[in-house]
């Protein structure tokens, strides 16, 4: 049992809540019994668990430890002083772990027909990326494009808020221009999300291979989205002119969803 709140081990995985050690290790952090029983179900591999069985609140933690060390995952049991330096939570649940970051090229993503993607570009807030990570998997949508990000999928928060939908959701990351080739090269095209555009959302045509494309949480989308596609807006009855991004690519997507439903 690890008792040391010194201990190498854990400091190295204290530091992986910064992004530049998360990019340089190329590891990162999956802290939570559904995040981790999620990674688990969609076969994401984990490389070390720390767990405080002081947190274990009779929700099936042991057996999750027996499968995720079935799985060849090393798991150790940590005393409550060890594991609330682990922690990033205010409330812990006592699983913890550690994983290798994987390749998140856009050639690695299949493209089913008449496909639907949100492409997520220069999100700030991790709460927002994985709450669209989730919505992603709501809807049954193809996958994530995150362009040009400022803030990495992979940050503690963002595991949190995708309530694992991190391990299942078809995900890749790449530049602008590189994810507009890619986007072109596969026949989908754009909707852009603007508070400027002319077109309700509920009047455009999500059905087909489409890419819904919502912007950073102050700036939006630039011009290069903007220019050359289909632009939508969602309508505004009070003095705001937009609403989160997050609730920006939900209404869409569930509009997208809706329109697919009403097809078949």
């Amino acid at each position: 049992m690890l008792t040391s709140p010194a201990n190498a081990r854990v400091k190295r995985v204290v530091k992986l809540r910064a992004r530049r050690h998360r990019d340089r290790e190329r590891r990162f952090v999956i802290e939570g019994f559904r995040e981790l029983d999620s990674a688990l179900r969609a076969g994401f591999p984990v490389g070390e668990v720390f767990y405080c069985e002081q947190h274990f609140a009779a929700r099936g933690e042991q057996e999750l430890v027996r499968r995720l060390r079935d799985s060849g995952a090393v798991c150790e049991p940590t005393n409550a002083a060890v594991f609330a330096k682990l922690s990033y939570r205010h409330t812990p649940d006592g699983l913890l772990a550690v994983a290798a970051t994987p390749e998140l090229a856009l050639s690695r993503l299949d493209v089913p027909e008449d496909s639907l993607w949100l492409v997520a570009t220069n999100i700030e807030k991790p709460g927002n990326l994985g709450a669209m990570l989730r919505t992603v998997d709501a809807v049954g949508a193809s996958g994530v494009l995150v362009a040009d990000p400022a803030t990495d999928p992979f940050n503690p928060n963002v595991v949190r808020a995708s309530v694992g939908t991190l391990f299942s959701v078809p995900l890749a990351v790449a530049g602008t221009a590189e994810v507009r080739a890619w986007l072109a090269d596969h026949g989908i095209r754009v909707v852009a999300t603007s508070p400027d555009a002319t077109t309700d959302y509920a009047e455009a045509d999500l059905s087909g291979s489409v890419a819904i494309a919502v912007g950073g949480e102050h700036g939006g989308l630039d011009a290069e989205w903007i220019a050359g596609t289909e632009a939508v807006r969602i309508p505004m009855a009070g003095q705001a002119d937009s609403i989160n991004a997050a609730m920006t690519a939900a209404v869409l997507l569930f509009e997208a969803s809706r329109q697919r439903r009403a097809s078949r």
